[in-house]
């Protein structure tokens, strides 16, 4: 079939375009910055980082940490895990890499680009693209686990309870809304400024069957993959409700789920010291760990 020549200056797609050059990092970790991975008619590209994990003796496909930033739907970068992560070096994503996993920071439609369910589009686009490249990324796509925190955390968990093909193995909530149909200080429904609100394009309260489509909590289900939902018992900008009652609900519909509270805690882990955070990310590499290796165990 003849090209034509807006198809034959066109960039390649993500799905064959060549990857960018690896970066060493110290430990055998590589990173990849900048890798497009979904196209958007009349939008930018939608890019990703990948940190790749250190090369085998025996080289197997790694496991996959997919991670979401937060940023209130409306702000952020790909490449931030929070307050209290940003001068770590290694960087948060080296030391998940260094543990054996291929890590995907990902780009995603702010609200100000585009309302849900856009973002949530473009996580399942994300997944899509590191299956088709799997073979040639070495890893394995059955073993994903989301990972996100604030908005992103939001974003994970919906992504966990709506992908069925691959599942997901896991996934892991830092301190992210569950629920956007319920007045939970200092959210209010009918406000219409809130970031919730900008992330609908609408107030809650006047668009409920939208709210509830985005709220993790009304999506509970006994086939959802294992969670780890991480909440600041002080957390003055999405309360400790949200994370509570989120478990609650996995837990009832009979789904696998480890809820732990941080007293002292507010959003971001502010309050907390720096030992405090590395326990806690400490805790959620390991749980990363082990649900990744059990479903290699279910896939084998």
């Amino acid at each position: 079939m003849t090209r034509t020549l807006r198809e034959l200056i066109a960039a390649p797609h993500p799905d064959v375009g060549p990857l960018p050059s690896a970066a060493e990092r110290p430990a055998g970790v590589r990173v990849l910055r900048g890798v497009p991975y979904g196209v958007l008619e009349g939008s930018r590209p939608l890019e990703l980082d990948l940190w790749l994990p250190p090369t085998p003796d025996a080289p197997r496909p790694s496991p996959v940490v997919l991670f979401v930033h937060g940023g209130a739907w409306r702000r952020g970068q790909r490449d931030d895990m929070g307050l209290h992560t940003r001068a770590w070096d290694p960087t948060p994503f080296e030391r998940i890499a260094a543990a054996g996993f291929t890590v995907a920071c990902v780009d995603y439609r702010l609200s100000g680009e585009a309302t849900f369910p856009a973002p949530l589009a473009d996580l399942r686009t994300a997944l899509r693209w590191l299956n088709v490249r799997a073979t040639e990324l070495g890893t394995d796509p059955r073993r994903t686990v989301v990972w996100g925190e604030s908005a992103g955390g939001h974003l994970a968990s919906l992504l966990a309870l709506t992908h069925d093909e691959p599942p997901l193995a896991g996934a892991v909530v830092w301190y992210g809304p569950a629920d956007l149909t319920s007045a939970r200080d200092p959210f209010e429904p009918v406000d219409a400024a809130t970031p919730e609100a900008l992330l609908l394009g609408a107030a809650p309260a006047d668009a409920p069957e939208l709210a509830g489509a985005a709220s993790s909590l009304k999506n509970a289900h006994a086939g959802a993959p294992p969670f780890l939902v991480v909440h600041g018992e002080d957390d003055s900008m999405v309360a400790c409700s949200h994370g509570r009652d989120l478990a609650a609900a996995l837990s009832g519909a009979g789904a696998s789920v480890e809820l732990w509270t941080i007293p002292g805690a507010d959003h971001g882990w502010h309050g907390l010291d720096q030992g405090a955070v590395t326990q806690i990310f400490t805790r959620s590499l390991e749980f990363a760990l082990r649900v990744a290796a059990r479903a290699d165990l279910v896939a084998g």
